[in-house]
C-alpha cells in the first residue's frame, strides 16, 4: 500500500529563534519577546523577514521598572512633568504635602502648635487669709524647650468667704521663683480688686462654696528655669480656700478638694500672648 505524506498537521514550538537552525512551515519561535510562525522553510532568515515569518503575538509597550527609580526603604514614587521620580523619605515627624496641580509633592513640617510638655500641679492644703495675695498652688521648676515656647496656664480652686470675695491671680517667674509677676491683670479702676488672668471676682456668704478659675498664656523667652503659681487675692475679710467658711466637721459642711494648676508648653508659633487667645 502506498504511503501518503500528509505533511505537518500542527504547529511545532521550536523555542527561541536561532540563525543556524533550519525551520519549516508552521514552526513557531520567539524573538524579542514576540512570537512568530514560519511560512516558508529556510535557514538564517531572521524573524524580521516577512517572506519567511509571520508575527503571531506582538509585545506591548515596555513598562517602567520602578525598582530602578525607588531604591531605598521609605521612598515614594511620583510623576513630575517628564516622568516617574523618587521622593526620598523625609525626617521623623514630617508629613507629605501637596503643592497643588502642576507642582511636585514635598515633605513638610507641622506648623506651630505641637504640644511639647504638659504639667499638672495639685495641692490639698486648706488656707484662711485676708487682705493679702497668697500662693495656693506653686509649680516646680520648668525648663522651656526653646525660647519660642509659650505656656498655656489654667488654674482652678474652691473656697468660701466670710462676706467679701477673692480674685484668682496667675503669677509667673522667669528667674526660677526668686520673684513673681502677675499675668494678665484686669483693668485698673479706683479701689476695685483686679484678678490676674482670672474669671472674675466673687462675693459669697458663709458656707457657700465659690469657684476660682484662671487662664493665661505666657512667653518667657528663655530656656532658664521658670515657675508658675495660682494665687488668690483676698479683700477686706477672710477668704477660705479648699474649705467652707465655718469648716464644720460634717460630711455636708466639711468640704475638702484638690487645687490644680495645669501648665502646657507648646510651640510658640501657634499662640498669642493676648489673654485667652489661642490661634490654631
Amino acid at each position: 500500500m502506498a504511503t501518503v505524506n500528509l505533511g505537518r498537521i500542527k504547529p511545532v514550538f521550536r523555542g527561541a529563534y536561532a540563525g543556524g537552525t533550519a525551520y519549516v512551515v508552521d514552526d513557531i519561535v520567539t524573538s524579542g519577546n514576540e512570537t512568530f510562525i514560519c511560512i516558508q522553510a529556510s535557514t538564517g532568515n531572521a524573524t524580521s523577514n516577512a517572506s519567511y515569518w509571520t508575527k503571531l503575538a506582538a509585545k506591548g509597550t515596555d513598562g517602567t521598572d520602578v525598582g530602578t527609580t525607588i531604591t531605598t526603604q521609605g521612598d515614594i514614587l511620583y510623576r513630575d512633568g517628564s516622568g516617574l521620580q523618587r521622593l526620598a523619605a523625609g525626617t521623623s515627624g514630617q508629613f507629605l504635602k501637596t503643592q497643588g496641580s502642576g507642582a511636585n509633592p514635598v515633605w513638610g513640617n507641622i506648623a506651630g502648635g505641637a504640644v511639647k510638655n504638659v504639667y499638672l500641679f495639685q495641692e490639698k492644703n486648706t488656707y484662711d487669709f485676708a487682705n493679702t495675695t497668697t500662693k495656693i498652688v506653686t509649680s516646680s521648676s520648668i525648663s522651656p524647650v526653646s525660647t519660642a515656647s509659650r505656656f498655656i496656664i489654667q488654674g482652678q480652686a474652691h473656697g468660701a468667704t466670710q462676706d467679701d470675695g477673692g480674685a484668682p491671680v496667675l503669677e509667673v517667674s522667669s528667674d526660677n521663683g526668686s520673684s513673681y509677676s502677675t499675668l494678665h491683670e484686669g483693668a485698673v479702676s479706683s479701689n476695685r480688686t483686679r484678678s490676674g488672668g482670672g474669671a472674675g471676682f466673687w462675693r459669697g456668704d458663709a458656707d457657700n462654696a465659690i469657684e476660682f478659675q484662671a487662664w493665661g498664656i505666657w512667653h518667657p523667652n528663655t530656656t532658664n528655669n521658670v515657675k508658675f503659681a495660682l494665687s488668690i487675692r483676698a479683700t477686706n475679710n477672710s477668704v477660705k480656700i479648699n474649705r467652707t467658711h465655718n469648716d464644720n466637721n460634717t460630711a455636708h459642711a466639711g468640704y475638702r478638694g484638690i487645687l490644680s494648676l495645669l501648665v502646657t508648653e507648646v510651640d510658640g508659633s501657634a499662640t498669642s500672648t493676648a489673654p485667652s487667645v489661642i490661634q490654631v
